[in-house]
C-alpha cells in the first residue's frame, strides 16, 4: 500500500545521493595535488579535463552550492510525499466510510473549515486549479446525501508553516489520524537512524528541526553550516526513514478500518523469529489458505509496524509445502521476502 509514492521518494532520494557522491568525487579530483590528468591517458582526454578545470568554482563556493541544492531538493521531496500521502488517504475515505455522517467529527469539522478557507483564497495561484463549485461540491453531497461525497485534499492541507513535527501532527490529525508523531518516534527505521547513525545523540524532533533549519537557511542563501558529503547522505537516510514511517502509519489506519467493516482479518501471530534463517513460526487463528507468493500484512501498533510482505516459503512440521489449508491453532513455519520479528500480527484481505 502506497508503494508507488514510496518508490517515487526512493528514486528521487537515490538521485540526490548519486549527485552528492559524484560531486564529492569531482571535488577530490579537481582540488587534489597534481589534479591534471596524466599524459598517458591521452591528449584528447587531457585537453577536455583542462577545459573543465577552467570553470570549476572555488571549493568553498562549490560546497555551499551543493549543500543548498541538496537540502532544498530533499525538503521538496519530503513535503510532496507528506501531502500526497494525506491526499491519497482522504481520497480513499469515502470507500471506507460510504456515509459522510460515519466519518469522525474531527474530519467533518475540518472539512467544513477547510472549504470555508479555500473559498476566501481561490484568487491565489496555488488554487488556480479549483473552482467554487469544485470546492463546495464534496461538502454539499456529504451533508445532503444526494450523490457520493468526496473530501477535497486542498481543504485539509492549508498550511503556511514548514513541516516540523508539530505541524505534521496537526495535518494528520485534521485528516483523522491522531498521534502521528507518536507512531513515527517508535518506527524501526527512525529508531535505527537515531541509534546507528546518530549514536543516540539527538531526538527525531531535533533531527527534523535541524533539517528544516538547513532548508530555510539555504532558501535565503546564507547557510550557517555547510554540510559535507557524508552529512548530506545522512539527510537522505533521514528522509527515507520518515517516508517509510508515515506510509506505514496511514496503511495501519486503513487496515484497521477495513477490519472493522469485514474486508480484512487477523489470521495469526508470529510467536518465534530466527534471525539466522530469517524465518519464523506463526500460530494461525483462522482457517485460511496459505500459499507461496501470497501477500499478507505484518502489523503491530505498539512497535509502529504495518507493511506488506510476500510468503517465500511455508513449512508444516518442518516439511516444505506450496499450499496449506490451515486450522485454528496450527503452528506454521513462514519465511517472507522482508525481515519480520516476533510479535507481529498477520493480516489477510478477505477473498471475494
Amino acid at each position: 500500500m502506497f508503494q508507488d509514492i514510496l518508490m517515487r521518494v526512493k528514486v528521487n532520494v537515490n538521485t540526490v545521493r548519486s549527485i552528492i557522491k559524484t560531486n564529492d568525487r569531482l571535488m577530490e579530483i579537481s582540488f587534489a595535488p597534481g589534479a591534471i590528468i596524466k599524459k598517458e591517458i591521452g591528449e584528447e582526454t587531457e585537453l577536455i579535463f583542462s577545459q573543465l578545470l577552467q570553470d570549476i568554482p572555488k571549493a568553498t563556493e562549490w560546497r555551499i552550492y551543493d549543500h543548498c541544492a541538496v537540502v532544498t531538493r530533499l525538503y521538496a521531496i519530503y513535503e510532496r510525499f507528506v501531502e500526497k500521502l494525506i491526499s491519497d488517504w482522504l481520497i480513499l475515505l469515502p470507500e471506507l466510510y460510504p456515509n459522510y455522517s460515519d466519518l469522525d467529527e474531527t474530519i467533518r469539522s475540518n472539512h467544513r473549515l477547510g472549504v470555508g478557507k479555500l473559498l476566501t483564497e481561490l484568487n491565489k495561484n496555488r488554487y488556480e486549479h479549483l473552482s467554487p463549485k469544485k470546492v463546495m461540491q464534496g461538502l454539499f453531497y456529504g451533508t445532503t446525501g444526494e450523490k457520493e461525497y468526496e473530501l477535497l485534499p486542498d481543504a485539509f492541507l492549508i498550511h503556511e508553516q514548514n513541516l516540523r513535527w508539530d505541524t505534521l501532527e496537526r495535518l494528520f490529525a485534521s485528516a483523522g489520524i491522531s498521534n502521528a508523531w507518536g507512531w513515527v518516534k517508535k518506527h524501526r527505521a527512525i529508531k535505527y537512524f537515531l541509534e546507528e547513525i546518530r549514536g543516540n545523540q539527538n531526538t527525531v524532533e531535533g533531527e527534523i528541526n535541524k533539517f528544516i533549519s538547513y532548508r530555510n537557511d539555504a532558501a535565503h542563501g546564507f547557510p550557517d553550516d555547510v554540510l559535507g558529503a557524508g552529512a548530506l547522505l545522512e539527510l537522505c537516510d533521514f528522509v527515507d526513514a520518515l517516508s517509510q514511517a508515515f506510509a506505514e502509519l496511514v496503511t495501519y489506519h486503513i487496515l484497521k478500518r477495513k477490519e472493522s467493516i469485514g474486508q480484512i482479518k487477523e489470521i495469526g501471530k508470529i510467536t518465534e523469529w530466527f534471525k539466522k534463517s530469517n524465518a519464523g513460526v506463526a500460530i494461525i487463528v483462522e482457517e485460511i489458505n496459505l500459499s507461496i507468493g501470497k501477500q499478507i500484512f505484518l502489523v503491530n501498533q505498539e512497535t509502529s509496524c504495518c507493511y506488506l510482505v510476500a510468503i517465500n516459503s511455508i513449512k508444516l512440521n518442518n516439511t516444505p509445502v506450496n499450499d496449506l489449508q490451515t486450522t485454528t491453532g496450527m503452528e506454521v513455519g513462514l519465511k517472507f521476502d522482508l525481515i519480520a520479528k516476533k510479535g507481529l500480527h498477520l493480516y489477510q484481505l478477505e477473498e471475494v
